[in-house]
């Protein structure tokens, strides 16, 4: 009741102030730029992040920090009159943080992920696109707080949505390539179902995403060696 009672009392000028096309663009954008190959490796991996990222989680941790460090150098790099030495160095100095603090950096991955999934399951009950922000931080407090009491938990969720968010992008890239150079005359479905329905891409997602985190929660139970 809350989202539309915003949505009511909102005045109108607000209802631009934030649009999810910037996000489409960028997920068609990946769509679009993969070849056939790419992406057939790309759902090789993905299966492997979906299913086994438990066990190989500390790697994905180091990465993903690493990435978020060249990120933040580049951009610190732009000021400073170098992006390069500001990549490398970010990567450097998040790649060790994340060695250092496993711990807390898995729960920042969890909340994050806990912020994405319900983020996108705001989208995609269509609720107001300015509020998305409220259901994201639902998602982050919740993966946070999950992540405090259980870690394991944060583990099965962040490498679980980035497992499905690659197979998802890498097998509709596929459709696109069929879609568009096999059948006669070129479809635009892939498209149309990403930009016009809203329930689509966070269902593409989500979906497998459960279901991975049901399949790592068998796998860790059987495996007696697995800690932190």
């Amino acid at each position: 009741m809350i989202p539309w009672l915003l949505a009511e009392t909102a005045p109108e000028t607000t209802s631009s102030n934030f649009s999810m096309d910037p996000a489409l663009n960028f997920v068609w954008e990946q769509i679009t730029n993969l070849t056939w190959l790419q992406a057939v490796v790309g759902i090789s991996f993905g299966m492997v992040y979906l299913l086994y990222g438990w066990r190989i989680f500390r790697i994905l941790v180091v990465i993903a920090f690493a990435l978020v460090g060249m990120f933040l150098g580049i951009m610190a790099g732009q000021k400073f009159g170098s992006e390069l030495m500001g990549g490398i160095m970010g990567v450097i100095l998040f790649a060790v943080l994340a060695m250092s603090l496993v711990k807390w950096c898995v729960s920042i991955l969890g909340a994050a992920a806990g912020g994405v999934l319900t983020g996108g399951l705001w989208y995609a009950f269509g609720l107001p696109e300015q509020y998305i922000w409220a259901g994201a931080i639902v998602g982050v407090v919740a993966g946070g707080m999950m992540s405090f009491i259980l870690l394991k938990i944060s583990v099965m969720l962040f490498t679980s949505l980035g497992g499905s968010a690659i197979l998802a992008i890498n097998f509709l890239a596929l459709l696109h390539q069929y879609e568009t150079r096999v059948v006669s005359p070129p479809g635009t479905t892939v498209h149309d179902l990403i930009f016009q329905k809203t329930w689509f891409l966070p269902m593409v997602i989500i979906i497998p995403t459960i279901i991975g985190m049901i399949v790592q929660n068998k796998l860790i139970k059987q495996s007696s060696k697995w800690d932190f």
